[in-house]
């Protein structure tokens, strides 16, 4: 029968997951050093050779370890099991290294198989049973030397590598298991009482990586496959009614690995020469800005200011240019600006020295990347910045004086002046030419307002004519120049008005009659004839309803006799503004005593454009005599009272034909009752 192996899948995966890794770990540190802008890719193999200590190495180890079965016989088979063990080695030069190692392998034995049919002898004491099939507990010693094949340079940080090596392997059960097996009862069933050692040589080959942690400390994976002459455990190796194993088989087996490394030994850095040194780069001298000293600065003109430092041969300068701390786009040594306002602008340029760092030295082949410190390139020279002030004396026009002349007015009404001159002084500033103007006034009427002397007039301003009142006009100027630059500057003119007349309340008389009555003598007595005098004459206006006689007929004939017998028949409303005129200036106790040249007169029959004010005594305590009460019915029927300043010539509106008083007549009614 031949013998073939049967290793697990676990056994196969491991093996190509230590060679991939070897040759992931391999091609990254290929890249690294490839990469490296410091170093020729042309010298990647040589970047990571005698960086860390590789010299001598200590390596436990622990893992599993599978194996084949011996499918003769019995189908023996040695299980899987986990394995310690340790390993020692020695790099003479970067590629190759040799190790000496053992472990101890856990490795039971069982057989797939019964002996003797699956039926005890007769000789045994279970004679005729069915007998189970044999296992005893074993473990492995196994040893070896080999060569170790680098696939990275010693030192390097990741170190794939592959071997093959020789060495031996000795099969041994467990005491209790050779004790069990010379049992007089289990040797009489399964004749095993040999069950012993069994030394055999072993051929080893496979690979793995090893991966620096520190200069000292590393991990190492390895997978490892074996391959021997299969044991027998001094059993016997053909059949004779026990348990045997053929001999002159093969046994293959696996091991994986993880352990710890140390590391110890490098080559000396103090045989190579010390690494050149860069010198630094020249200062920036202190630069200077100039352009603008000396010259008138205007808003809206451009300045042109120049940084001034030397450049050293060689060397590559940047400027960078702030207005009032705002970055600007300018890089050269030139900065050109329009101010846009008045006032100081604080410009500033920083110079840089951007000249590229020069070549670092490569490291020489024959230095070890650990033994070379790349030279430092000095930092270019700090900045240097520089900074100027520059003035924009950019004044606009000023204007030195306004004026109005007069600033003394009187209100269209009243007599005086009316109209003022303006007037402004003003002179263009430095920058500036071609002034404009432009005049506003906070009431009234200007005439020629982009002159420099406009009119005034104050007809416009409206006042309330029986009031006394001023009003302030403020007139402005503002001067503008041809780049919009503006002065601005006020003066005043007082306006005042003397009132014209003042009105009182309507005397309100009864539906055709002429008669006036209690509450119309309060205001003519009380009011009219107490404000009246020196100051103020008294204007009387008779007005008549649509509804009421033309004529006074009763109170005409009546009074015709009092008058001794005087034709003539005044109109209702001349015959009330009569009668009004008599109670001012009638004299005695119930009468006024005014002036009869205070008072004039008007009337204007049915005209009742004015508006009514009558004066009613519903609210008061005066008492009307029967037929003599009047309402707010009545407030057509009336004679307005003005009080107008002595011999002022402005008249209420109500008036039609101002006349003087008709003393004769108004004396010859007496006082009225």
């Amino acid at each position: 029968m031949k013998t073939r192996l049967t290793c697990k899948p676990i056994s196969s995966a491991i093996l190509a997951a230590a060679l991939c890794f070897g040759g992931a770990a391999y091609a990254q540190d290929t890249n690294n050093a490839t990469n490296n802008t410091n170093a020729p890719k042309a010298k990647a193999a040589s970047d990571t050779e005698d960086q860390y200590p590789d010299l001598i190495e200590l390596d436990p180890f622990a893992g599993i370890s599978t194996w084949g079965q011996i499918q003769r016989g019995l189908d023996t088979k040695v299980r899987d099991g986990w394995l310690v063990g340790g390993r020692v080695a020695f790099n003479p030069n970067k590629w190759l290294g040799f190790e000496l190692w053992m472990d101890y392998d856990r490795a039971n034995v069982n057989f797939r198989l019964p002996s003797n049919g699956g039926i005890y002898p007769a000789t045994s004491p279970y004679a005729g049973a069915t007998i189970p099939n044999y296992s005893f507990h074993a473990y492995n010693w196994m040893w070896g030397f080999n060569p170790i094949f680098n696939l990275r340079p010693r030192g390097s940080k990741f170190q794939p590598y592959v071997t093959a090596g020789v060495g031996g392997v000795q099969f041994t059960p467990t005491s209790s298991a050779e004790s069990i097996a010379r049992n007089a009862t289990i040797n009489s069933s399964f004749y095993s009482g040999n069950l012993n050692d069994n030394l055999q040589v072993q051929f080893n080959y496979g690979g793995g990586v090893k991966w620096h942690f520190s200069d000292h400390l590393g991990l190492r994976i390895d997978a490892r496959g074996f391959w021997s002459r299969n044991p027998t455990y001094d059993l016997p190796n053909y059949p004779d009614g026990g348990i045997y194993i053929p001999a002159r088989d093969h046994l293959n087996g696996f091991q994986g690995t993880v352990g710890l490394v140390f590391y110890a030994g490098k080559v000396s850095c103090d045989r190579f020469p010390a690494s050149p040194t860069i010198p630094p780069p020249p200062p920036i001298a202190t630069p200077t800005v100039t352009g603008a000293e000396g010259q008138t600065i205007c808003q809206g003109k451009p300045v042109t200011l120049h940084a001034n430092v030397t450049v050293p041969q060689g060397r590559t300068y940047t400027y960078a240019w702030t207005l009032n701390g705002a970055a600007q786009t300018a890089t050269g040594p030139d900065f050109t600006f329009t101010p846009n306002n008045s006032g100081s602008f604080n410009a500033q340029v920083t110079v840089t020295d951007t000249t590229p760092p020069p070549a670092v030295p490569e490291r020489p082949k024959n230095i070890p990347l650990r033994c070379w410190v790349a030279p430092t390139v000095p930092p270019n020279p700090a900045p240097a910045t520089a900074t100027a002030t520059v003035t924009v004396s950019d004044q606009g026009p000023t204007i030195s004086a306004v004026s109005a002349d007069p600033n003394q007015l009187v209100a269209a009404d009243n007599q005086g002046p009316h109209t003022s001159n303006l007037t402004v002084t003003a002179a263009a500033g430095p920058c500036s030419t071609n002034l404009t103007y432009k005049w506003t006034v906070s009431e009234g009427s200007l005439s020629n307002d982009t002159s420099q002397n406009p009119t005034f007039d104050a007809s416009s301003l409206q006042f309330d004519p029986a009031q006394s009142a001023s009003k302030t006009i403020t007139a402005t100027v503002v001067v503008t120049d041809d780049a919009g630059r503006t002065a601005t500057q006020s003066t005043t003119i007082t306006v005042t008005h003397t009132p014209v007349w003042k009105r009182l309340d309507d005397v309100i008389f009864a539906k055709n009659k002429d008669r006036v009555n209690n509450c119309g003598k309060d205001i003519l007595i009380d009011q009219a004839a107490k404000q009246a005098g020196t100051d103020y004459d008294v204007v009387l206006v008779g007005h008549r309803d649509a509804d009421e006689n033309s004529k006074d007929v009763y109170g005409g004939l009546r009074r015709a006799h009092e008058r001794h017998h005087r034709a003539e028949r005044h109109s209702l409303d001349e015959q009330r503004t009569l009668n009004a005129a008599a109670v001012l200036s009638g004299g005695t106790a119930t009468c006024g005593n005014l002036d009869p040249s205070h008072i004039r007169v008007d009337w204007v029959g049915t005209d009742q454009t004015s508006e009514t004010k009558p004066g009613l005594c519903g609210t008061s305590n005066i008492k009307e005599r029967k037929g003599s009460q009047t309402s707010e019915a009545d407030k057509n029927r009336r004679v307005e009272v003005y009080l107008v300043p002595r011999n002022s010539q402005a008249m209420p509106p109500a008036v039609k034909n101002i006349k003087p008083l008709p003393e004769d007549e108004v004396k010859a009614l007496g006082c009225p009752k």
